[in-house]
């Protein structure tokens, strides 16, 4: 590990029932549930396909998504110097430096300085972000400024996210976000006339209790109309989670929410 990466500050993850192996921060943001979800929920087809993690953290959802999908290949876009470390050594150790490329920048830089970094306008096959949850300035912030940071954002910033992936997505190219349950309808508007055919996938702790998370999807260009989806059940009796939830979480499953 490098100097600016303290080897007693992180710990050592399995993901996919051990197909990943990442390093992330012992304290503040951790990923877990909702990068697999996010992940397992990009298409996969048989062609060379390229794909933009935005806020790609130390590389979950991206490495998940490659890890599944042979024929992808991924671009971490992230903008915290600590968590592009880790991502860049969790490609190496992964074995994925020929098809994951990590770069440090953010949601503010201007369209040259992307394209400057290889990041072109418009060719992406698919793009996605597991955005902060929170709006700054409601509830109490966490003392842990890596937490802090990943987990909220300045009142507004969700449509950034949305013009973003807009922006790098190719014609024809699906933009994935996952959100609280009651975020919809600003996940909505940061996807209106940007994109379209939107698939709505609720996620629910268990059965019968109102969704937690939802994940949306859409097309670059598509004017399909928006579909809501059955819905993912990740917990059964007990704490167990259901056949449909172990499949993706340990497994690699794929979430398929008919976009592709």
């Amino acid at each position: 590990m490098t100097e600016t990466v303290d080897a007693q500050e992180i710990t050592d993850d399995a993901f996919l029932g051990g197909a990943l192996r990442l390093l992330q921060p012992k304290s503040g943001y951790r990923a877990g549930l909702d990068a697999v979800l996010l992940a397992a929920s990009i298409p996969c087809g048989p062609a060379l396909e390229q794909c933009l993690d935005a806020g790609g953290g130390v590389g979950t959802v991206g490495l998940s998504v490659v890890r599944r999908c042979p024929n992808a290949t991924a671009v971490l876009l992230e903008r915290a110097s600590k968590l592009v470390e880790l991502a860049e050594e969790n490609v190496k150790r992964n074995d994925l430096a020929d098809r994951v490329k990590v770069f440090s920048g953010d949601l503010t830089q201007s369209w040259n300085e992307m394209a400057g970094h290889g990041l072109a306008s418009d060719s992406f096959d698919h793009v996605f972000a597991n955005p902060p949850y929170h709006v700054d300035g409601r509830g109490t912030p966490s003392p842990d400024p890596w937490k802090s940071t990943a987990h909220s954002m300045p009142e507004g910033d969700l449509d950034l996210w949305g013009r973003l992936l807009a922006r790098m997505a190719a014609p024809g190219g699906t933009g994935t976000l996952i959100h609280k349950a009651d975020a919809l309808g600003l996940v909505l508007g940061a996807f209106a006339g940007r994109f379209g055919g939107l698939r709505i996938l609720p996620i629910y702790a268990r059965k019968g209790e109102p969704a937690i998370r939802v994940i949306v999807q859409g097309t670059k260009g598509s004017r399909a109309p928006l579909v809501i989806l059955p819905g993912l059940v990740l917990h059964g009796e007990g704490n167990a989670f259901t056949p449909e939830a172990e499949a993706i979480l340990r497994n690699g499953a794929a979430l398929n929410l008919g976009t592709a």
